[in-house]
């Protein structure tokens, strides 16, 4: 991955770490310590499916562009579906809170989105690639 796609990276990932940290610390207060597995499991699964999904974004911006668009769009939905079916599978779970892990999920996905849109609004990406000949000589 390219250094800028590494700091969109991390500037996403980061402020989600945050708010899944205050969820599972608020879950385990408030509902004991599978509230907080509950929480510390919804952030893990929000920064993997995040974090490949803009992977496989910027992957695709570099060899297909022409299908950058619409690969987001499919991408994003995508995600928030597989979000909702993660949801489903575990809301009669005894392993966590159930609560907590949806409440957890659903604020930390807003996190990443918000993050990444922030993160992708400062970086200052190049719409031209300088030519290298151009520099050498």
């Amino acid at each position: 991955m390219p250094s800028n796609d590494v700091r969109i990276l991390a500037q996403a990932a980061v402020p989600t770490a945050a708010v899944g940290a205050v969820a599972a610390v608020v879950s385990g207060l408030v509902v004991g310590g599978k509230g907080a597995i509950g929480s510390a499991v919804a952030t893990v699964i929000v920064i993997l499916f995040m974090g490949l999904g803009l992977y496989i974004l910027q992957r695709t911006a570099k060899s297909l562009p022409h299908l950058f668009q619409a690969m987001g769009l499919m991408l994003y939905a995508t995600q928030i579906l597989l979000l909702f079916v993660f949801m489903a599978a575990f809301k009669n779970t005894t392993l966590f809170h159930p609560k907590a892990f949806a409440f957890t999920l659903v604020a930390c996905t807003l996190a990443w989105i918000a993050a990444q849109t922030r993160a992708h609004m400062k970086s200052k990406i190049l719409y031209v690639e300088p030519d290298k000949s151009e520099h050498s000589s």
